[in-house]
């Protein structure tokens, strides 16, 4: 499967917002990048639906075929149809290992994901789009205990929130709950992404 592999700091700044959600991208140059960065431009509408699904789209580092099928599996839920979609996202694996904090970036979760080092109850999974159910736990494998990657990202804390627990004596991460939707992504706004898929 294809995957973006360019400068995401030059997406965020194309973009006016920080894709790993620490605003480093933006601090010394809140510009987009390029010669003519700097000048001011009009967005038409559908500019701005096509800005706000790119957010959303390298945040979490999918293609356009995955986010379009997790999109329209949204659809079938009951409920807002824009929380959904955020909240099937959120649920998948490589982005609970960094909320959990086993990881600084979504892109390094999903590298540990893909090389088989975490076990979700009990069994190995190595597919980063796995859809997490609430009370599933996530483990590092016994093999994979020592990895430094995952030693640095825990000390640092990077993205933990409450819909997420680790307990650091036993190594076990639980998805504990789907998340609200105060909770995360607070700077976008779904329902134009779902005007964008709905023209």
């Amino acid at each position: 499967m294809s995957r973006f592999t360019g400068s995401t700091w030059k997406i965020s700044r194309r973009l006016g917002y920080s894709i790993s959600e620490t605003g480093k991208e933006l601090k010394k140059r809140p510009y987009a990048p390029g010669q003519h960065g700097q000048r001011r431009t009009k967005i038409s509408g559908y500019g701005t639906q096509l800005q706000e699904k790119q957010k959303v789209r390298f945040t979490y580092g999918v293609s356009e075929k995955q986010f379009r099928k997790t999109f329209d599996e949204a659809r079938k839920l009951k409920g807002k149809h824009g929380e959904n979609f955020l909240k099937l996202l959120e649920s998948r694996l490589d982005n609970v290992v960094y909320r959990l904090g086993l990881a600084k970036t979504r892109q390094q979760a999903r590298q540990l994901v893909n090389h088989g080092h975490f076990l979700v109850d009990g069994k190995k999974v190595d597919i980063p789009s796995y859809r997490m159910t609430p009370g599933q736990k996530v483990v590092l494998r016994e093999k994979s205990r020592d990895l430094k990657v995952v030693s640095e990202a825990l000390e640092g804390q990077y993205a933990t929130v409450e819909y997420v627990s680790y307990d650091s004596e036993t190594g076990v991460g639980t998805f504990v709950r789907l998340p609200e939707r105060n909770e995360f992504l607070q700077e976008v706004n779904e329902q134009l992404i779902v005007e964008f898929y709905s023209r």
